[in-house]
């Protein structure tokens, strides 16, 4: 399993040698990182935290992961995603996937960022000029995960 959840930054560059280094069969990497804006609904954001349960959080990180694999012919694929304090420009989550051809790495890239944002166990507090709030949940992120949905 290719999760990791840390308070560190990482390094996308690292990461996407250490992935692609010797593994020929790769023909396509997809790559996303989120970053911690300065602005939401409206107000200025001076800093967020990102809370969540260990262990619960890698288990259902990890359960996404092997979602994607079932659903698409992955090489490889790689997960990180911080918690703590952050602020505005720091990177929040790294998600590569690894595949023969392009089309695969891109649905799974994509599959993973919709899935994370509604179904990963965290919880985030934004800090404003008028006082910390709690993240709610938008049904724009619920419709882009939806859209997954195996019935």
């Amino acid at each position: 399993m290719a999760v990791r959840v840390q308070t560190e930054d990482f390094d996308v560059g690292a990461a996407i040698d250490a992935m692609t280094r010797g593994a020929t069969g790769i023909g396509s990497l997809a790559s996303f990182v989120g970053l911690m804006r300065d602005h939401a609904g409206g107000a200025a954001v001076s800093a967020m935290t990102l809370e969540h349960y260990p262990g619960m959080t890698e288990k259902m990180l990890g359960d996404i992961e092997a979602e994607a694999r079932r659903r698409w012919p992955l090489i490889d694929c790689l997960i990180v995603h911080r918690y703590g304090r952050l602020a505005p420009g720091d990177r929040i989550v790294l998600v590569l996937t690894a595949a023969a051809h392009r089309e695969p790495a891109l649905a799974a890239c994509q599959f993973l960022i919709d899935w994370l944002k509604t179904k990963a166990p965290f919880w985030k507090q934004e800090e404003t000029a008028a006082g910390a709030r709690w993240v709610e949940a938008r049904a724009e992120d619920d419709a882009a995960a939806d859209r997954w949905r195996r019935d």
